[in-house]
């Protein structure tokens, strides 16, 4: 049909129940039951069927059920309750943000964002922690605002055929249900950015999305005034071949960041989530050359110093990549707008001294080499970070690689179940969900009757089973299921049964068949009648990874195989609603990644906050939460390197766990009904996880180590005209200048070295040439400490050494004494540092060691 006029028909709300529009317009409602509560009230059939989304609810609850609850006394009163709850944690800490930030804007860049179910720009555990994190921002009052694209089809759909393959969809997502609006300028313009890609130009306009009292702000290129490719920039999250990802991250960090300038915001730190969104620093270096008028070297020492890089993988899938043929010309199609030489750009994206040899251009290094903090998502994968970069700081110690580590959390009020809220809300103080006092919610969490922890349990895994069910009915409905095969679902779970969940992205080293290497093993398991077990398995694989499908395809042919049907289960098209029902209600969370691959992980932190206990490898966040009382630790043999073999071992020993003490806790009922060493594991991981790993600690974490740092540090650097930026430009000149004429002579021991005990001190001098720099400009140190057998030193100490003599033209003789403490073999050599530790964290780092 042709000529067709397009209108929307809106619902008219009467005038008593108009904040239900502003309430449905802020993704606030979502980690609010009292406010999903009143959408439920309206019509909870009908919140069902619009699966969740409040924006669908109000169009189609019906002006007659409208009028009804405008009178509604009771629906009234919890409206108000409600009102007065957002504009407390909303509406006034707007105002306050606008009245007292001085302007102290961070900006979070993200490819993706995980919000909830309803709002489909997400793929997986980056995405929702990257929700969860703007989630708390909007609880701690940051003045954080987010920066995404707005996918119009976003994630690919899961289903599974009848013989267990994964199929890939591609729905539109209908943004009318999303809770959107265009973004504005001062003057109320909706504005509109553009940038160069090679030989074309690609417009987006921008939306936002309230998240609390935090703004997200998304590009779209799904616009008339751009040529079909560039309009398919922002159709799928993750899709389309290298070329369609490196227009994504152009987009992303270049006219993100424009996008935010025309809205009038200026700033002064942004935060760089993953690889994928390290062009930002383009933009922020051509920015800030144009807008302070400073040159290419002040602007860089600017955004450097207010940048953070999050690196969230180890896997190379994970850290992207574009070949330098590819890049070269869209940089050199930028080099007019961003001020920049392409050639060295490209130099940014190379591990220092790279040879012709390399031909990739790394977004993790640039991420690395443009942000002086940077940090890992556990503490065991800050450490693998600095064993895996370690190569961009050739000449510091594994141990000094300046990446630290922020572990992740999860958003608690999210996440936790509306029954198990209500269980804390009755035991736990005011404010349970936020950051408080370990030791008073350690204590608190002792004082839930155990009755009633387990009796909550109970109907959540009931709940879990009944909505696995219907889930599975529909799936065989889609298949064309007979009858027969459809009732047999009612036999589907056992509400009572040991309930293990393993559901994530269906990545190859996660390894979700890692118990199928022993299928005649897991089959008596699973067969068992006086102490039954299940699983529920969920999860995606990427369209383009065959083995992730294969493993799909191999967990539900065992389960028809062995006749285990219903004891293991597979749910189609993993997502947020999913994830939600299966951490409610699951008593085992089981994650056996390949360590040290898994470099956080936080589906098991939302299991514990809701009385489920986890089982896993020690790798990401289990590795620092573990402790016996709270779970179980799967032995991993990381020293053995045949794949296959390191499968069987790992896979054998989660078998002798769950035979010897898993299931033998869960069915041992001495007192009664109720497993009471179970239930003691359950209070002992809610008080591991509500206080340690809450999305709200962690974004604590980001505030007070980087980004109260780096907002001091922007103000102090941009004052004056930027004086302090460009000392420090010229200061940096300088080192570049005359560190490499600098030397440092070999260490001499004054003492005789034949006999030095425990206790001894020993005096190390030692003489270095400055090539004019002034000492005040640089630290000499002893580095000293135990070495191994080929004579290097494995656990480092320092100790500076001060001048005792100038030796003339530029020589002096420097001194330092070093404390025996312990035994042993030992060594010691020094070097030169920049002078204090500002300079700590560059790339490529200022050091020289003794000659």
């Amino acid at each position: 049909m042709r000529n067709i006029r397009l209108f929307n028909v809106l619902p008219k709300i009467p005038q008593k129940l108009q904040f239900l529009e502003t309430l449905a317009d802020n993704v606030w409602w979502c980690w609010n039951k009292e406010a999903i509560a009143l959408f439920r009230y309206i019509d909870l059939d009908l919140w069902k069927d619009c699966k969740s989304n409040p924006k669908i609810l109000l169009k189609r609850a019906g002006q007659k059920r409208l009028e009804e609850l405008s009178e509604d006394p009771t629906f009234l009163k919890q409206l108000e309750e409600v009102r007065e709850k957002f504009q407390a944690e909303v509406e006034k800490p707007e105002k306050e943000k606008k009245n007292s930030s001085g302007n102290n804007c961070i900006a979070y860049f993200s490819l993706e964002h995980g919000l909830h179910e309803s709002i489909r720009l997400y793929s997986g555990g980056l995405g929702i922690l990257a929700g969860d994190h703007l989630k708390s921002a909007s609880e701690l009052e940051l003045p954080m605002v987010g920066v995404g694209l707005l996918y119009r089809q976003g994630y690919f759909r899961q289903t599974i055929d009848k013989e267990g393959w994964q199929n890939e969809h591609y729905p539109d997502n209908n943004i009318e249900h999303m809770p959107l609006s265009r973004a504005r300028d001062a003057d109320g313009g909706e504005i509109m950015v553009s940038l160069r890609l090679a030989d074309q130009v690609v417009h987006a306009i921008v939306w936002q999305m309230k998240v609390g009292n935090v703004k997200l702000y998304l590009l779209d290129t799904e616009i008339p005034e751009n040529s079909p490719d560039m309009r398919s920039i922002t159709w799928r999250l993750y899709g389309g071949d290298k070329k369609m990802r490196l227009h994504q991250e152009l987009l992303l960090g270049i006219a993100g960041h424009q996008a935010l300038v025309k809205l009038g915001y200026e700033p002064k730190v942004c935060h760089i989530n993953e690889g994928h969104a390290a062009f930002i620093s383009l933009a922020r270096i051509s920015h800030l050359i144009e807008t302070k008028d400073i040159d290419y070297n002040t602007a860089i020492q600017i955004a450097w110093r207010t940048n953070i890089f999050t690196t969230h993988t180890p896997v190379p899938a994970g850290n992207e990549v574009f070949d330098i043929d590819l890049l070269r010309p869209y940089l050199e199609a930028l080099q007019e707008d961003l001020h920049l030489d392409p050639a060295r750009i490209l130099r940014w994206g190379l591990p220092p001294d790279s040879g012709e040899d390399i031909r990739e251009f790394s977004m993790t290094i640039l991420g690395l080499r443009m942000a002086n903090y940077s940090n890992g998502v556990s503490k065991l994968h800050g450490q693998v970070a600095r064993n895996m970069w370690a190569h961009l700081w050739p000449d510091k110690p594994k141990d000094e690689v300046p990446i630290k580590h922020v572990t992740n959390g999860v958003h608690v009020r999210s996440w936790v179940s509306r029954r198990n809220q209500e269980l804390y809300d009755r035991y736990l103080s005011p404010g349970w969900e936020h950051f408080i006092d370990n030791e008073t919610i350690c204590s608190e969490i002792d004082r839930i009757p155990d009755t009633l922890l387990w009796q909550v349990h109970q109907m959540e895994k009931a709940d879990l089973v009944h909505s696995t069910r219907s889930a599975i009915t529909k799936q065989l409905s889609n298949l064309n299921a007979t009858e027969k095969e459809k009732r047999s679902v009612h036999n589907c779970l056992d509400p009572y049964a040991l309930t293990i969940g393993f559901a994530r992205r269906f990545a190859t080293y996660k390894r979700a068949t890692l118990l199928l290497s022993d299928k005649e093993r897991l089959a008596n398991l699973l067969k068992s009648e006086d102490k039954p077990v299940q699983f529920i398995f969920a999860g995606k694989a990427h369209p383009a990874d065959e083995k992730g499908k294969s493993f799909i395809h191999e967990i539900i042919q065992f389960a028809k195989e062995y006749g285990v049907s219903h004891r293991v289960v597979f749910l189609e098209d993993y997502d947020i609603r999913i994830a939600r029902t299966m951490v409610h209600g699951v008593d085992v969370w089981l994650n056996n990644p390949e360590r040290p691959k898994e470099a956080s992980g936080t589906s098991g932190m939302k299991v514990a906050i809701n009385g489920g206990i986890n089982c896993s490898i020690l790798d990401g966040w289990w590795a620092e939460a573990y402790c016996p009382e709270c779970g179980w630790a799967i032995p991993s043999r990381d020293d053995v390197y045949d794949e296959q073999y390191r499968n069987v071992i790992e896979a054998q020993a989660l078998f002798n766990i769950l035979e010897n003490e898993i299931i033998p806790c869960y069915y041992s009922r001495k007192t009664g009904e109720m497993p009471a060493e179970w239930i003691a594991k359950i209070k002992e991981s809610l008080k591991m996880a509500l206080y340690n790993f809450s999305s709200n600690r962690m974004v604590y974490e980001y505030k007070n180590h980087f980004y109260a740092p780096a907002l001091e540090a922007y103000d102090k650097l941009t004052a004056s005209k930027c004086k302090y930026a460009k000392e420090l430009a010229q200061v940096k000149q300088t080192y570049y200048e005359k560190l490499g004429n600098v030397n440092i002579g070999i260490p001499q021991i004054i003492e005789d070295i034949s006999h030095v005990y425990v206790n001894d001190k020993i005096t190390v001098r030692l003489e270095v040439y400055l090539d004019g720099l002034d000492p005040e400009q640089v630290d000499v140190e002893l580095y000293y400490g135990p070495v191994d057998p080929t004579n290097q030193v494995i656990s480092s100490n320092t100790a500076k050494m001060n001048i005792i003599e100038d030796k003339s033209k530029g020589n002096y003789l420097y001194e330092a004494q070093v404390d025996c403490q312990m035994a042993g073999r030992f060594g010691v050599t020094a070097r030169l540092t920049p002078a204090g530790n500002i300079w700590d964290n560059h790339i490529p780092n200022f050091v020289v060691w003794s000659d």
